[in-house]
C-alpha cells in the first residue's frame, strides 16, 4: 500500500466511514498519518488490586469473571457491570449507555481496563474506562502504554481512530524526508519518518518529545523559510538612498506643537537609517493605541520629500484615509509639501481650493483624472489612499517611500506591482539587477504600521520577514482610561452618567457587534437598532448619529464630518471605527456585547478616546452571564498595556480568533503554537541566510506549502 492509498483501503473503513474521515479533512493514508493527536491518557502504570489507590490513573490486567448489562432501577438507563480478577483480588468496572460492551468482552477474556480508579464501600471500580483483550504479541493500542486522543467528528470514535492508525504507521517509512541531514543535526531534530511513528504512539515521554519538536520545527521552519524567501528577493532589488535630512527634520520637528516621545524619536531613527541604504526596507512599525505613530510615519515621509522622492501611505478604509489626508495634510501645508489623496470615492489636493485657476468644482471623473495626472506628473509630494492605489490606473513620478497602514502584510504581488507603478526604473542604479525584460528591478522603501500590539512569538512566526520598531510610549498629558464592566442593573447609571459627559461638552461613541438585527440573531446588539434606541428612548434630547461599514462613502464622510465637528453627541457604529479614527473631544467609548470582541479590538476601541487632556471611559455592556468572557473582561478592566493584553488573548483565544488568521495558512498549524517560543526562534535562526542553491528541496517545499495554503 502507497501513501497515496486513499482510506478505504484500510481494513474496516466502508463508505460511511471514509465519508466521515473526509469531514475530518482525511482522505488518504497520508492524511491520517499527518493527522496528530491533540493529547494523550498515559496509561502505562499497570497496577495490581493491592496496588490501587483512589483516584489514581492506572492500568488493570485481569480475566473476566462476569459481565452482564442491565437497567438500573432509578432512571432505567443501560448499565454494564464486570468483575475482572487479578490472583485473589476483584475489581468492578461499569460503563453506562453502552450495551455492545457484553457483547464484545465475554466471561473468561482477559483484558486491559485503563481509567481513573474509584473506591466506594464495595471496594475498588473503573467508571466508564478503556478496553481492550490482551492479544498474542502482547502490544496494546488503546490502554497500558501512553495513548492519544484525537479531535473527533460525529459517527467516529477514538478507538477506531486509533485502529486505522495502528495500521498506517507502519507506511510511515514512506513519508519523504524533506529537511537536509545538515540541517537537522544542527537543530538537533530527529528524521521526519520515526517523528510520526512516535507522534501516534510512542513508547516514552522523550520520545514523544522528541517528535513534537520535529513536527512543531517542520511547521514553523517552512514560514520561516518563505520570509527569508522574501527577505532575499528584496536584497535583489535596488532602492532610492534616501539620506537623513537632519537639519530640516530639526526644523520641522520644532515647528509641532507637541514634543516627540523618546520611542517616537528612537523608532523614526531605526526606520531613516533604513532607507539611507540602497537595499529596501521592510519594516513594522508597532505602536500601542494612541502612541503616536503616524507622526512618526510623517517624519519619515518628510525626509522622502526631502530627498525628492514621493511617499504614499494606504490605509484599510475610506474613513481612515480621509483622517490621513487631514492630519498629514495640516502638518505639510506649513512645509510647503503637496498632499494628495486617491481612494474609490475621494480624490483631491490638500487643501482643494489652492489649486491654481480653479473656479469651479470639477465633475468626479475629472477631478479623478487630475489627480491622477497629478501624481504622475510629480504635482503631488505625499500620496494617501487605500488599495485603489494598487488598482487604479496610476503612475507615480519618482516614489521612494510606501506606508502600509493596518494592513501588515505587503505580498509579493503587490510589490511587483507598486514597483512598475513607481516611476523609477529609469533611475535605477546601474548594479541594480535586470528583470526578465531587461528593465532594472528598482523598489521603493516599504513600512507596515499597526496598532495592534503583537507579542513576540506571533510577530516571529507570521512577520519573520520584517523588522520591528516598537513604540511603547504614550504623549505626555495622556489620563488613563478609566474601564468598567457594566452590569445589566447598572446601565441606567452608566446613561445617567454619559448624558452628563455630553452636558459637560464631550462627545461618545457606542460599539456594536452588528449593522442589522437580521444579521445574526436578536441577542447581538445591532447598529441600527441601538440607534433607534438611544435616539428615541434614552437620550431624545441629543444628537445621535450612526456608522457602519455599508454606507456610501459619502455617507460616510458625512457621518464622521459631523461627529468631528462637534454637531453629533453620540455616534452608534460598528467596528469601522476601531483603528486611527481621531476625536480629541470624544470621552466616552461604551461597547455593546464587549464579551463577543477580542482584547486587542476591545483595546482599539478604547484607544478611539482618551486622546486629549480630558479624563476619558470605557464601559463594557455584555449579555453573557460567561465565567471565561467574565474573566477575560474582568482583565481587561484592570489592564492598560496593549502587549499584556495580547499576550492575554494569544493564550485564551489563540492566534487565529485574535489576529484573523484562522484562514490564513500562515496560522493554521497543527501542532504549532505560540507558547513554542524556543522552536520559534530556532527555525527563525535556521533559516537566516540558508542557501536556496544549496538546498533546491527547500524552496520546492515552500512552494508546495503556498500552493495548499491559502495566504494573505
Amino acid at each position: 500500500m502507497r501513501l497515496t492509498a486513499k482510506v478505504t483501503e484500510l481494513n474496516r473503513v466502508g463508505q460511511v466511514l471514509a465519508a466521515r474521515l473526509k469531514h475530518l479533512g482525511i482522505d488518504t493514508v497520508e492524511d491520517l498519518l499527518f493527522y496528530f493527536p491533540f493529547r494523550y491518557e498515559d496509561y502505562r502504570r499497570v497496577a495490581g488490586v493491592s496496588e490501587l489507590k483512589d483516584g489514581e490513573q492506572i492500568t488493570f490486567r485481569g480475566r473476566i469473571e462476569l459481565i452482564a448489562t442491565k437497567r438500573s432501577p432509578v432512571k432505567r438507563k443501560l448499565v454494564t457491570e464486570a468483575v475482572v480478577a487479578e490472583g485473589d483480588g476483584r475489581l468492578r468496572a461499569v460503563w453506562f449507555g453502552q450495551p455492545f460492551i457484553s457483547k464484545v468482552l465475554k466471561a473468561g477474556d482477559e483484558v486491559y481496563l485503563s481509567g481513573r480508579v474509584t473506591r466506594d464501600r464495595l471496594g475498588f471500580e473503573l467508571i466508564g474506562p478503556s478496553y481492550e483483550k490482551v492479544n498474542t504479541d502482547n502490544t496494546p493500542t488503546h490502554t497500558a502504554r501512553i495513548v492519544p486522543l484525537y479531535s473527533l467528528t460525529t459517527g467516529i470514535t477514538q478507538k477506531q481512530i486509533r485502529f486505522l492508525m495502528s495500521q498506517a504507521v507502519v507506511l510511515a517509512d514512506q513519508v519523504e524526508e524533506w529537511l537536509p541531514g545538515e540541517i537537522r543535526a544542527r537543530a538537533n531534530l530527529i528524521s521526519l519518518s520515526p517523528a510520526i511513528r512516535s507522534i501516534h504512539f510512542p513508547d516514552s515521554d522523550a520520545e514523544r518529545q522528541a517528535a513534537e519538536r520535529r513536527l512543531k520545527f517542520d511547521e514553523l521552519y517552512v514560514r520561516q523559510l518563505r520570509a527569508e524567501m522574501i527577505r532575499q528577493s528584496l536584497k535583489r532589488v535596488a532602492a532610492p538612498a534616501l539620506t537623513l535630512r537632519l537639519e530640516e527634520i530639526k526644523e520641522f520637528v520644532s515647528s509641532l506643537p507637541f514634543n516627540l516621545t523618546a520611542d517616537q524619536r528612537r523608532a523614526a531613527w531605526e526606520i531613516i537609517q533604513d532607507t539611507e541604504r540602497t537595499e529596501p526596507m521592510n519594516r513594522l512599525l508597532e505602536g500601542d493605541v494612541g502612541s503616536g505613530k503616524t507622526i512618526v510615519a510623517a517624519l519619515v515621509m518628510y525626509n522622502a520629500v526631502r530627498n525628492g522622492y514621493q511617499a504614499a501611505i494606504m490605509a484599510p478604509t475610506e474613513v481612515l484615509a480621509a483622517q490621513h489626508f487631514e492630519t498629514l495634510g495640516r502638518l505639510f501645508d506649513r512645509q510647503g509639501i503637496r498632499v494628495g489623496i486617491l481612494t474609490a470615492n475621494k480624490f483631491q489636493r490638500f487643501p482643494e481650493a489652492s489649486r491654481k485657476g480653479e473656479k469651479e468644482k470639477l465633475p468626479a471623473a475629472k477631478a479623478k483624472e487630475e489627480i491622477k495626472a497629478a501624481i504622475g506628473g510629480g504635482e503631488i509630494d505625499v500620496i494617501i489612499g487605500t488599495h485603489a492605489l494598487l488598482t487604479e490606473d496610476v503612475r507615480f513620478n519618482r516614489l521612494g517611500l510606501v506606508i502600509v497602514d493596518e494592513q501588515h502584510r505587503f505580498g509579493v504581488e503587490q510589490r511587483r506591482q507598486i514597483r512598475e507603478k513607481s516611476g523609477l526604473l529609469a533611475l535605477a542604479p546601474a548594479k541594480a539587477s535586470r528583470g526578465d525584460a531587461g528593465q532594472p528591478e528598482y523598489t521603493p522603501h516599504f513600512l507596515s504600521m499597526t496598532a495592534t500590539p503583537i507579542p513576540r512569538s506571533f510577530a516571529l512566526t507570521v512577520y519573520g520577514d520584517l523588522d520591528v520598531s516598537i513604540i511603547r510610549e504614550l504623549p505626555a498629558g495622556r489620563k488613563p482610561i478609566i474601564t468598567r464592566v457594566v452590569s445589566p442593573h447598572e446601565r441606567e447609571k452608566a446613561y445617567g452618567f454619559i448624558r452628563q459627559q455630553v452636558r459637560g461638552g464631550r462627545q461618545v461613541f457606542v460599539i456594536c457587534p452588528l449593522i442589522e438585527e437580521s444579521e445574526t440573531g436578536a441577542d447581538k446588539k445591532s447598529v441600527l437598532k441601538e440607534y433607534e434606541h438611544l435616539a428615541k428612548e434614552v437620550f431624545p434630547d441629543l444628537e445621535i448619529g450612526y456608522l457602519h461599514g455599508k454606507l456610501k462613502s459619502r455617507e460616510k464622510d458625512e457621518a464622521m464630518a459631523r461627529f468631528a465637528g462637534g454637531n453629533t453627541d453620540v455616534l452608534v457604529s460598528t467596528s469601522v471605527v476601531e483603528v486611527g479614527v481621531d476625536i480629541p473631544n470624544a470621552s466616552v467609548m461604551m461597547i455593546e456585547g464587549a464579551e463577543r470582541f477580542g482584547l486587542a479590538q476591545l483595546h482599539q476601541f478604547r484607544g478611539r478616546v482618551g486622546r486629549s487632556e480630558h479624563q476619558s471611559y470605557c464601559f463594557l455592556f455584555t449579555g453573557l452571564d460567561s465565567q471565561k468572557a467574565g474573566e477575560r473582561l474582568a482583565f481587561f478592566e484592570k489592564t492598560a498595556d496593549g502587549f499584556a493584553l495580547a499576550e492575554y488573548d494569544l493564550e485564551t483565544r489563540g492566534p487565529g480568533e485574535v489576529y484573523g488568521t484562522t484562514q490564513s495558512g500562515m496560522m493554521n498549524f497543527r501542532l504549532a503554537t505560540m507558547r513554542d517560543v524556543e522552536i520559534i526562534k530556532l527555525a527563525r535562526e535556521m533559516a537566516r541566510g540558508v542557501d536556496f542553491e544549496k538546498f533546491p528541496e527547500l524552496r520546492e517545499r515552500v512552494r508546495e506549502w503556498e500552493s495548499q495554503v491559502h495566504l494573505e
